[in-house]
């Protein structure tokens, strides 16, 4: 790869915090889709050794295509060059007429710009194991299923810190305190796995740990919904799996993912009448035109998933208590009581 690895390096001028990794690793700014606009610290775009080729992926937008490529697209004059020095390496023979060898090159060069490269993006899920396939004495599968809980769209980490650096590299720089995580993803309506939530199934003052590969907004289960039906959105994705067409928030209030997700939806707190923080964002809903469920006074659990445990019929209880408008207004008295 000596040809290669030169190449790399005459390249380097022209992108962002350009920077030696490892023997085989180089990482800078992605210069296709320019990384991050808001954090310009942020370099996810990796060039990297694969059966004695480099390669380059960027974190960010998933391109996935050989060094060749992207020499190509950064410097086409310095790609030539590339192509006559590695046509020349790859026949070594004495000899050769070299205005020959200009044009078969220039011939390749041609064929190669009528060639589309597929944008490449395997799933981050690939190299973990879903919660089903554990032996039933897992712990996280017992957790689950103690929980009275699907095991469909989870997954499991055993180094969780180790995982997260695979797919998102140097995210974490000290895992001493590594511990195995629940991997809950976030994938779009097409099916793309753009980030993910790490939950401990341990006390921990951190449950939940969201790492993020693409900037897009945080939902989980879109890729499982009817659009065309009501969409009921949940606090937590353990409580979404428990409803009929539903998604969760991932970790903050998506009032303003109207857009993603159409106008029949359905805000479903926990039962925390006197959490400032729930009351404020469901009064918000209400102002705005929103539906919102309610809960009977009867109904002491905290929220769905302990709802399921205590027998109740959960998807009952969010449908015959869905409000919007004045009637909303005047359940959310009823609750705050």
């Amino acid at each position: 790869m000596y040809t290669e690895i030169k190449y790399l390096n005459l390249l380097s001028v022209r992108l962002e915090q350009f920077k030696r990794k490892k023997e085989f690793l180089w990482n800078f700014r992605c210069p296709v889709c320019g990384d991050s606009k808001r954090h310009k610290n942020k370099a996810r775009g990796f060039v990297f050794q694969l059966k004695g080729k480099l390669l380059y992926k960027c974190h960010n937008c998933q391109i996935s295509i050989p060094f060749g490529k992207l020499l190509e697209t950064q410097d086409p004059q310095l790609y030539k060059e590339y192509r006559m020095e590695k046509f020349k390496e790859d026949n070594p023979h004495k000899g050769l007429d070299m205005k020959k060898v200009a044009k078969v090159v220039t011939t390749l060069g041609e064929r190669m710009n009528d060639f589309q490269f597929e944008v490449v993006k395997p799933s981050i899920l690939s190299n973990l194991p879903s919660l089903g396939s554990l032996n039933t004495e897992h712990p996280a599968k017992k957790y689950i299923l103690n929980r009275k809980l699907p095991l469909e769209d989870l997954y499991w980490a055993d180094d969780f810190c180790e995982y997260v650096n695979s797919v998102r590299p140097n995210t974490f720089s000290d895992s001493k305190n590594n511990e195995g995580r629940i991997i809950i993803p976030f994938t779009d309506k097409e099916g793309n796995c753009f980030g993910f939530q790490g939950r401990a199934i341990h006390n921990t003052n951190l449950r939940y740990i969201t790492i993020l590969l693409e900037e897009k907004p945080k939902v989980f289960g879109l890729n499982k919904l009817n659009y065309e039906q009501r969409i009921f959105i949940t606090e937590g994705p353990f409580d979404s799996l428990l409803l009929r067409n539903a998604c969760a928030m991932g970790g903050a209030d998506i009032s303003d993912y109207r857009h993603i997700l159409g106008d029949n939806i359905v805000f479903v707190y926990d039962n925390e009448p006197r959490n400032r923080q729930i009351m404020s964002r469901v009064e918000e809903h209400i102002r705005r035109g929103e539906s919102v469920v309610i809960w009977p006074s009867h109904i002491k659990e905290k929220d769905i998933n302990d709802m399921q445990l205590a027998g109740l019929d959960v998807q009952f209880i969010v449908d015959t208590n869905t409000y919007s408008g004045l009637t909303a207004t005047l359940k959310l008295k009823e609750w705050r009581k």
